[in-house]
């Protein structure tokens, strides 16, 4: 790949609208610090791009003097693939707008903005996209990736959303791909991750979330084997309006809970309803959560679904320590539960955690072949994070991590959420991860990206010829 000079660097700027970050600038550090703390990469500049010309111009200087690029939306990957190292960085973040169409019920939203514009935003309709569960993980990755959260047992998954998508290729070309154009694109867009091109603007149809009734349960550690054997069995079988994702943690020292059990070691779920409010319908919905072992808290009540989403922003904000790892799973056997009581008993820091999250339901009802998402079969997607403040324990916390996952991974389908792919795992984990489609997506990649200029993902190379 080609070295970027300071002459290289001051092309660039007068070729931008938006400003062009390197090394030597006031705010390069500020600009290279994403969610992921772990992750410490020095590019050689960032460009800022305010609009879809900026984005061009910034293709054609890598491709022109083949710079090693990376794309960054709203800079949330955990495994750092939106920065490369003496590289060129190709920041969408300018470009966080939202505009919504409350009578078409659609949502049309920049490639820099996070899950939080796009809620606050529709939430002023009463409406919402099924997407992620923190308000600072941005809207591109995730939809890329697939993108799972409290409403896909109700609505599906992000890409089942996803109406169409503006895309700049790598030959500088602008298209907008959908259903009825550029329609191998629009397959691949949805779970293929960045491999195909850099998404300007996304369109997204609308459903109905405003209030929705939240629950927190936990229940000590000690019955974490009593407590999955039960969520195992209720939550597939529950009505879909009902979603509650599976978790071990160590309780936070604040509220909602109650000071007797902060820092305690627990498994719990979160859970979210959308079936309405009235006669106190959550509370009996949830009327089995005593069924497993009495829990040590469970606290319910309704709220704004934006708020929902912002319950994990201070407790795990940017700046900390992250490894993480996940797979798919249609079951939750004896064996697995097992697992998880092992390393929930030896959870190694207060942030360090385990989520089982939902992906039933309608997620379910979309056919097999229909998206790049290659697990419609899947009943749950769980990821572990190793997580900490203090960079001295980043290698305990990547290693109960890749332990967790090298004992549990035996039970699982075989592939993941490809947002859970870091670059550290073995190649061979994409291609599992998209199971019969990979061949079909390496196809669509020598059709739009043949060079394969955008590769810092989770890479899919071209088809040979």
């Amino acid at each position: 790949m080609g070295a970027i000079d300071e002459t290289a660097v001051g092309g660039l700027r007068e070729a931008l609208r938006g400003p062009v970050i390197a090394p030597r600038d006031p705010g390069y550090d500020e600009a290279r610090s994403i969610y992921n703390a772990m992750i410490d990469r020095r590019p050689a500049a960032f460009a800022r791009c305010v609009d879809v010309a900026d984005v061009q111009a910034v293709i054609s200087f890598a491709r022109d003097t083949g710079a090693e690029l990376a794309v960054r939306g709203g800079g949330h990957s955990g495994s750092g693939l939106c920065l490369v190292d003496d590289g060129l960085v190709l920041d969408l973040s300018p470009m966080r707008w939202v505009r919504v169409d409350p009578e078409s019920k659609t949502v049309q939203v920049g490639g820099g903005s996070q899950i939080g514009d796009l809620d606050h935003a529709t939430h002023a309709f009463g409406l919402a996209v099924p997407a992620g569960i923190m308000s600072t993980t941005g809207v591109g990755g995730l939809t890329l990736g697939g993108g799972h959260g409290h409403l896909t047992r109700r609505y599906g998954l992000t890409i089942d959303s996803l109406v169409s998508a503006d895309v700049v290729l790598a030959d500088g070309s602008c298209v907008t791909a959908s259903a009825e154009r550029h329609p191998d694109l629009f397959w691949a867009l949805r779970g293929g991750g960045g491999n195909f091109g850099v998404v300007t603007s996304f369109t997204f149809r609308l459903h109905p979330a405003a209030t929705v009734g939240v629950a927190v349960t936990v229940w000590p550690v000690d019955r974490i084997e009593d407590v999955l054997r039960w969520y195992r069995e209720f939550l597939p079988a529950a009505p879909e309006d009902l979603s509650g994702f599976f978790a071990v943690l160590v309780v936070p020292p604040g509220p909602p809970f109650p000071e007797p059990i902060h820092g305690e070691k627990v498994c719990g779920v979160i859970w979210c309803y959308t079936g309405g409010l009235a006669d106190d319908r959550l509370a009996e919905v949830l009327s089995g959560v005593n069924e497993p072992a009495p829990p040590a808290f469970h606290f319910t009540t309704p709220m704004p679904y934006p708020a929902l989403q912002t319950m994990f922003d201070t407790l795990i904000p940017k700046g900390l320590q992250w490894y993480w790892r996940g797979d798919f799973f249609d079951a939750v056997p004896d064996g697995a539960v097992d697992v998880h009581r092992k390393y929930a008993e030896n959870i190694p820091t207060g942030l360090s955690t385990m989520h089982m999250y939902p992906v039933d339901g309608a997620a379910q009802r979309v056919g097999p072949d229909d998206t790049a998402w290659a697990y419609r079969d899947a009943v749950w997607s769980v990821v572990i994070g190793g997580i900490d403040p203090d960079p001295a324990n980043a290698g305990v916390v990547r290693q109960w991590c890749v332990d967790y996952w090298t004992d549990l991974h035996p039970h699982s389908m075989g592939g993941t959420y490809v947002n859970f792919i870091g670059e550290q795992e073995n190649p061979d984990r994409i291609r599992a991860t998209y199971r019969g489609h990979y061949d079909r997506l390496a196809s669509v990649k020598r059709a739009y990206d043949p060079d394969n200029l955008f590769h810092a993902n989770q890479n899919i190379p071209p088809a040979a010829e």
